[in-house]
């Protein structure tokens, strides 16, 4: 097999046109997005605390993380032949594990900052000095390379002779195992407990952390519960967002529902685009240096 051929979200043209004009759009609140978070945390100077310092980067990876499969899907959706090759395969393939991996080892590093802020308030600017934000943010590229290689390694040892149409608008582990001309049983199990255990292990992570600052809150005053409840709710909104789907696509074993589609939209398309809203909506630092930058 040299190229394979995608199935699409779906093969009504008048439902093809209706999500090309949906998902372009999408896709343009995403970059405009994302390009302000950006833009508002360097022009503002907003970079100086950790917090918007890893705000900024989680925005550059989710432009990265959407640009590897929304702009070939648009496309696509107005195409006879929705093709890719074998190899653009592969590197669509490296690039949703390693954006997606790193994107959720970051949002994992920006809970463990709320985390030092408000249970180790006195300590915060030890704890995170530059040097230490530096090398988590290192770590959460390296962990994501090291996901990404496993996968792309797991598949491209496999034999494919066809048949050569993946069910799915972009490629995926789950959808390419289908077509490998061997049994892929071992390696489905390999990839679930990778990716799966990144998954859930950060979910999991995530979700302590939270319920341990919460509980926190109650000895703090009224102003500074309020303060800090604006900015953890919209990390929890984030994080429940995007590792719901992430959860149900790859904490299952190598099979392959007709929803997965859909799911796939959630985390590939829409978290990238929701999270410029709910950071900005929810921190009135963000909307204040927005402002500002409004203004020059």
């Amino acid at each position: 097999v040299t190229e394979f051929v995608f199935w699409g979200l779906s093969q009504n043209l008048e439902v093809e046109e209706i999500c090309f004009v949906v998902f372009s759009f999408f896709y343009m609140v995403i970059l405009l997005g994302n390009v302000l978070i950006m833009l508002t945390v360097y022009t503002g100077k907003l970079y100086k605390s950790p917090m918007y310092f890893f705000l900024s980067y989680l925005s550059f990876v989710d432009i990265c993380y959407s640009s590897v499969t929304a702009p070939k899907m648009i496309v696509d959706l107005l195409a006879k032949s929705k093709t890719i090759s074998y190899v653009g395969c592969m590197l669509q393939l490296f690039g949703v594990h390693f954006f997606g991996c790193t994107e959720i080892f970051i949002l994992t590093v920006m809970a463990y900052d709320r985390y030092v802020a408000i249970c180790k308030p006195l300590h915060y600017t030890t704890i995170m000095d530059w040097d230490r934000c530096n090398k988590m943010l290192l770590g959460t590229w390296i962990g994501g390379f090291l996901h990404s290689i496993i996968q792309v390694a797991l598949v491209v040892q496999l034999p494919f002779c066809g048949p050569n149409e993946i069910d799915h608008y972009f490629c995926d582990v789950h959808p390419v195992l289908k077509l490998a001309c061997t049994d892929t049983y071992v390696v489905g199990v390999v990839v679930t407990a990778n990716s799966g255990t990144i998954a859930l292990g950060s979910f999991v992570i995530l979700i302590i952390s939270y319920t341990i600052i919460l509980m926190s809150l109650r000895k703090h005053s009224a102003e500074s519960r309020r303060k800090a409840l604006s900015t953890c709710g919209s990390h929890i909104a984030v994080v429940i967002i995007f590792f719901g789907p992430c959860t149900f696509m790859y904490m299952r074993p190598d099979t392959t529902f007709s929803e997965d589609k859909m799911v796939a939209v959630f985390y590939t398309i829409i978290t990238p685009m929701l999270n410029p809203l709910i950071y900005t909506l929810r921190n009135a630092e963000v909307k204040n240096a927005m402002k500002r930058l409004w203004g020059r």
